[in-house]
């Protein structure tokens, strides 16, 4: 929602109603991030009640205070809650890449899908308008599902989000914390991965969403630190249509977003290896998130996000049933 509007927030007045459409029946499933683990193996879409104690887990704002083990309480002064196996829902961080690359668009904002004041004057849809689109579907559907979801707004570090929560009304927070305005920095990777690992306890569904336009050795340190601590990754690259096919005919002058100069390059003369350059670099970063059993997809600005989302989705739906059955 941009700032300004008075309207009440709805699902289809943020997203394309054809996206939602195409996420109705997925379920959002994590692999198993270690051996035992219940969380995010979602073994019961029914709720109700419990049939069967799992585990424990701390508890969280937000989270129902209905099964509190208060014999945990009096013995150590802590807060736990009892998990039972149908109630085994999943964390989920979502991470916006907010730093100042995400503000090129070339495709002119659609009506009807909100947006973010990065659209700016040019009225344009840009790569942060599209990662918070995928950031709302995913946090609408996993809060359906009443999973815990929290939001991470970063740059050069963590700098806004929502806490982690599984109430009904936390979506309004999400998509109010979504409607804001890039930042003019790059991204301290190292930095955003120590910061985030911080603030979140447990196994935890990371949903990073990025252009990951930046030195591969900087994602992998980062990648690499939330699976030491046995997370499941999800990696969405949001590129504009211009960035994935330069289809540009004319010399143009390239403006760094991040502090860049400002060069006049003959379009034509650099296609070709500028498209090798870029395809290289998301095969590294594909074969990286698949070394480290994540998972990892690409968003074309111009194209509607349900058919990817949902494509994934269903991916790791079926493996999680592949698990289940062994």
């Amino acid at each position: 929602m941009i700032e300004g509007q008075t309207s009440p927030l709805r699902a289809e007045q943020y997203l394309a109603p054809e996206t939602l459409a195409q996420l109705a029946s997925f379920e959002l499933r994590a692999k198993m991030v270690a051996e035992g683990a219940m969380n995010g193996l979602h073994v019961s879409p029914r709720q109700g009640a419990a049939v069967e104690f799992a585990s424990h887990r701390q508890y969280t704002t937000g989270d129902s205070v209905r099964h509190l083990d208060w014999k945990v309480f009096a013995r150590n002064d802590k807060l736990y809650i009892k998990q039972f196996q149908q109630e085994t829902n999943l964390n989920i961080t979502i991470l916006v890449d907010g730093s100042a690359s995400m503000k090129f668009g070339t495709l002119e904002s659609k009506k009807g899908w909100g947006g973010t004041r990065a659209q700016g004057q040019k009225n344009h849809w840009t790569k942060y308008d599209h990662a918070t689109a995928v950031a709302a579907a995913i946090s609408f559907l996993s809060l359906s599902q009443r999973d815990r979801v929290s939001l991470g707004i970063f740059s050069d570090g963590i700098r806004g989000g929502v806490r982690r929560s599984s109430t009904s009304d936390h979506w309004r927070s999400v998509v109010r914390c979504l409607a804001t305005e890039p930042m003019s920095t790059t991204v301290n990777w190292g930095k955003v991965a120590e910061q985030t690992l911080s603030q979140n306890h447990g196994h935890t569904l990371f949903v990073i969403i990025s252009d990951f336009l930046a030195p591969l050795d900087q994602i992998r340190a980062a990648l690499a630190r939330l699976r030491h601590r046995g997370n499941d990754v999800i990696l969405f690259a949001t590129l504009d249509r211009a960035e994935i096919e330069f289809d540009m005919d004319s010399d143009a002058p390239f403006e760094g977003l991040e502090g860049e100069a400002t060069i006049e390059v003959d379009s034509r003369a650099v296609r070709d290896a500028y498209q090798k350059e870029l395809q290289s670099h998301i095969h590294e970063l594909d074969r990286m998130s698949r070394g480290f059993g994540f998972d990892f997809a690409i968003f074309n600005t111009h194209e509607s996000v349900g058919p990817i989302l949902s494509a994934l989705l269903a991916k790791r739906e079926a493996f999680a049933r592949r698990r289940s059955a062994r």
